[in-house]
C-alpha cells in the first residue's frame, strides 16, 4: 500500500517521491465557522448555583439595608465588627490565596487606616465617615514605598519582613503625642452627633464597604489581571515568560490589599470610638484573618464569607473563655488544615460542585448547552 505524503511535489526529487503520479495532492481540511456551526461548544462563566446565589444576595442586601429601621443597635454594631474582619480577611486572601504573597504583617495597614481616620477627624476636623475613605487611600499610597522593601524578600523572609514593618509602624505611632502616644486616644469628632444617627450611618457605611469589597474582588478575579495574578502564584517564571508583568501586578495587588486593610481598620475604630497602638497594630489581626481564610477556604471568594461567619459565631459565644478560646481557635485551625485541606467550602465544593462566585471558564458541550438554552428544562 502506497502512503501519501503532505509535501509538495517540487520539494522532493521526482524519483524519490513515494506518492503515485496519478494520485491527487491532498487538500487542506475544510474550515468550519465555529460561530455559526450548530454543534459548537459554548464558553460558560456562570452556573445555575451562581445565578441563584446572585438572586439571594440581592434579597439579602435589601433586607440588610433596612436593618436600622427594625433591628436592634447591638446587631448593627456586631455587623460592623464582622464587616471589618471580613474585609481584612478578603484582602489577605487576595494577597496570599490568589497572589501567593503570604504576609503576617498586614496589621500595619489596618492600624494605619484606623489612626489616619482618628487623626483626620480629631485634628483636621474632617467628617469621620469621609475620613474612612481618606484613610484607606493613604494606606494604599504608603504601601508603594513599603513594597520597595518588602518585595526584596522572598518566601518566609517576605512574611517576617512584613511583620517587622508592622512593628516599626506600631512603635512610630506610639511615640506621637498628638494621637495619644502609647496609651492611645478616643474618637471625639462625634461629639454633638445624635447617637442613633451615628450608629445607623456607621452601619450603612460598613454595608457599602462589604458590597464594594466583594464586588471589586469578584470582578478583578474574572478579568485578565486576575488570571495573571493566579499565574504568578503558580509560577512567576512561567507567567513572565508568557508576557505577564509580574512586578507590576504584584505591586497593584499589594496596594489594593493595603487599601482594603486601611478601610477595615478605619471602619472598625469608627465603631469602637477608641484606638491604641497595641489594639491597632496587634498581630492578632493577621492571625484572625489567616484563621478565617484557612478555615473557610483559601483561594476562594466564598472562603472568607464562611470563615468570617464562623469566626463571628465562635467569638460571640466563646470569647469569654479567654485563653481557652484562643487555644480552641488554634486547634480548630489545625483540624481543618489536616482534615479539610481546601477549607470547609473547598470540601463542600468538591462533593457538591457548588460555585457561588465563579471566576473560571468552562467549555460546555453542545448537547448540554442546547438543553440549558431550551425553555422549561430543569
Amino acid at each position: 500500500m502506497v502512503t501519501s505524503c503532505s509535501w509538495p511535489c517540487w520539494w522532493c526529487a521526482p524519483r524519490a517521491c513515494s506518492r503515485r503520479r496519478d494520485e491527487p495532492a491532498p487538500q487542506p481540511a475544510a474550515r468550519i465557522n465555529v460561530r455559526s456551526h450548530p454543534m459548537t461548544a459554548h464558553v460558560v462563566r456562570s452556573t445555575r448555583s451562581s445565578r441563584v446565589a446572585l438572586a439571594l444576595s440581592l434579597a439579602w442586601l435589601v433586607m440588610a439595608a433596612s436593618l436600622p429601621f427594625w433591628g436592634e443597635a447591638s446587631w448593627m454594631r456586631e455587623f460592623t465588627e464582622m464587616s471589618a474582619y471580613f474585609i481584612f480577611a478578603m484582602m489577605w486572601n487576595l494577597l496570599a490565596g490568589y497572589g501567593g504573597m503570604v504576609s503576617i504583617g498586614q496589621q500595619a495597614f489596618f492600624g494605619l487606616g484606623g489612626y489616619t481616620m482618628v487623626a483626620l477627624a480629631n485634628l483636621a476636623g474632617i467628617d469621620p465617615f469621609v475620613s474612612i475613605a481618606l484613610a484607606a487611600l493613604l494606606a494604599g499610597l504608603i504601601a508603594v514605598p513599603v513594597s520597595w522593601v518588602a518585595f526584596r524578600l522572598q518566601g518566609g523572609y517576605f512574611a517576617i519582613g512584613t511583620w517587622v514593618i508592622a512593628e516599626v509602624m506600631r512603635l512610630t505611632v506610639a511615640n506621637i503625642d498628638a494621637v495619644g502616644g502609647g496609651s492611645g486616644t478616643s474618637l471625639t469628632a462625634f461629639r454633638g452627633m445624635d447617637r442613633t444617627l451615628r450608629e445607623h450611618t456607621t452601619y450603612w457605611v460598613a454595608l457599602a464597604a462589604v458590597v464594594a469589597t466583594l464586588a471589586g474582588v469578584y470582578l478583578f478575579l474574572r478579568s485578565k489581571q486576575g488570571l495573571a495574578l493566579q499565574a504568578i502564584r503558580d509560577s512567576e517564571v512561567a507567567a513572565e515568560s508568557q508576557g505577564v508583568a509580574v512586578q507590576r501586578t504584584k505591586l497593584a495587588v499589594y496596594v489594593v490589599a493595603a487599601f482594603g486593610g486601611g478601610l477595615a481598620g478605619a471602619l472598625y475604630f469608627v465603631s469602637t470610638l477608641r484606638i491604641s497602638p497595641d489594639a491597632a497594630f496587634g498581630i492578632n489581626w493577621t492571625a484572625f484573618a489567616i484563621f478565617i481564610v484557612v478555615v473557610g477556604g483559601i483561594g476562594r471568594i466564598e472562603g472568607p464569607i464562611i470563615g468570617a461567619t464562623l469566626f463571628w459565631l465562635l467569638n460571640k459565644f466563646f470569647a469569654d473563655y479567654g485563653t481557652w478560646y484562643q487555644i480552641g481557635l488554634g486547634l480548630l485551625a489545625i483540624v481543618v488544615a489536616v482534615a479539610f485541606r481546601q477549607g470547609l467550602w473547598g470540601w463542600l465544593q468538591q462533593r457538591t460542585g457548588l460555585t457561588l462566585f465563579p471566576t473560571t471558564r468552562w467549555l460546555q458541550p453542545p448537547a448540554q448547552a442546547a438543553s440549558d438554552a431550551a425553555p422549561g428544562q430543569p
